[in-house]
């Protein structure tokens, strides 16, 4: 048990920063339109051209489901995602000290699961759950620097990536996750970080040639931004994802209140008009039933044929457009590992406890012999 804690100790970081995405318009009386799964249809009688799969997000605190995890994992997907949203040990990396043995054990765990030779994609945080700063240390600080682009951010964090690289041997990196929430949340910050990342980059570069790198942004903030002018962040996030190997996307439709499928076709069509590199989805996901938490006076409505609809409006756009790879969040619902949160967690945890696509129990939804069509194609 204690392995698994601490392998998924950073469980409650990506409730939070996921919590932060929600905006007004999430909060909805309306009901979603139950378009007929036959309106759309993802054509499976032509060879599927992107890569699909899950990320290694267990359904329950125990090795029981973390094996399951990995067993459905393989079963389902030809690529999976690790997902690294835990802190970094800044104090080792700067001071040439032990990592960690949280964090070695960690990295060990999941570079056990590599030798089922499926191909991966790793996802590093670099910022905290506020995407307002760097992700803390383990002992819950911050590093020191006078700007975020010093040379001992730079150099550590080129320690971490570097390492983790040569741990997971990915197919895929994404070197720092939803980076565009630091424009939103400290644009002062912005140009530095900028800098910082760009010299990560060329290093890991020089020492992985061949190994295509991006930083993931949230289309949910990118489409429709919600600060600055609207025209000026577009701009800057879409030119800033144009630099990159490919465009890595964090879309949860249901945090921006997009319900009905003309809607998030919208969001797919200015996807498209403005990014000109290969698209990936790092991660995806979408409500099968009613989310409500009193505690945050928080309704969004969500249905099986709704979850099963955004699935397949996602699967047709990856086809048109050759998507790289699409990586859907969670394939369980975790009903046994939100019961395990601490109380001042739950109702956070609870925001996309039904996007799997199979429930709690493990029997499959509607969503789920969407997801069997496309694979087997």
């Amino acid at each position: 048990m204690k392995s698994i804690i601490q392998t998924y100790h950073h469980i409650p970081l990506k409730i939070g920063a996921l919590f932060l995405m929600l905006t007004l318009g999430c909060s909805s009386d309306a009901e979603p339109e139950d378009m007929p799964m036959e309106d759309v249809v993802f054509d499976t009688s032509e060879a599927r051209v992107f890569q699909m799969g899950f990320t290694t997000w267990p359904f329950a605190p125990t090795q029981l489901a973390v094996d399951e995890t990995n067993a459905f994992l393989m079963a389902n997907g030809d690529i999976y995602s690790e997902h690294i949203d835990s802190e970094i040990p800044w104090s080792a990396w700067i001071n040439d000290t032990d990592l960690p043995i949280a964090f070695t054990d960690m990295v060990a765990h999941r570079t056990a699961r590599r030798t089922s030779g499926t191909r991966m994609t790793l996802s590093i945080s670099l910022l905290n759950l506020d995407r307002n700063d760097l992700m803390p240390d383990f002992d819950g600080q911050k590093p020191d620097y006078t700007a975020l682009n010093d040379e001992t951010i730079v150099e550590a964090y080129h320690k971490h990536v570097r390492y983790l690289v040569a741990q997971l041997q990915p197919e895929y990196l994404v070197i720092a996750v939803e980076v565009d929430g630091l424009l939103k949340n400290a644009p002062e910050k912005w140009a530095e970080y900028k800098l910082l990342i760009s010299n990560v980059k060329s290093r890991i570069k020089t020492e992985y040639p061949t190994l295509p790198i991006a930083e993931s942004v949230m289309l949910h903030n990118f489409y429709r931004p919600d600060y600055d002018t609207q025209q000026s962040a577009i701009d800057e996030v879409g030119n800033y994802v144009n630099t990159m190997d490919f465009a890595a996307i964090s879309f949860y439709p249901f945090l921006k209140g997009l319900q009905r499928t003309s809607e998030v076709q919208q969001a797919f069509d200015f996807l498209h008009a403005h990014v000109d590199v290969p698209i990936a989805f790092a991660e995806t996901g979408h409500l099968s039933e009613d989310l409500s938490i009193e505690g945050f006076d928080l309704f969004i409505p969500g249905t099986e044929s709704g979850q099963a609809t955004y699935m397949q409006t996602l699967f047709t756009n990856a086809q048109a457009e050759h998507y790289e790879y699409i990586i859907w969040w969670t394939h369980r619902d975790y009903d046994p590992l939100w019961e395990t949160f601490p109380e001042d967690l739950k109702d956070l945890g609870k925001i996309w406890i039904s996007t799997g696509i199979l429930n709690e129990d493990g029997v499959e939804k509607q969503a789920y012999s969407s997801w069997k069509a496309a694979f087997s194609k």
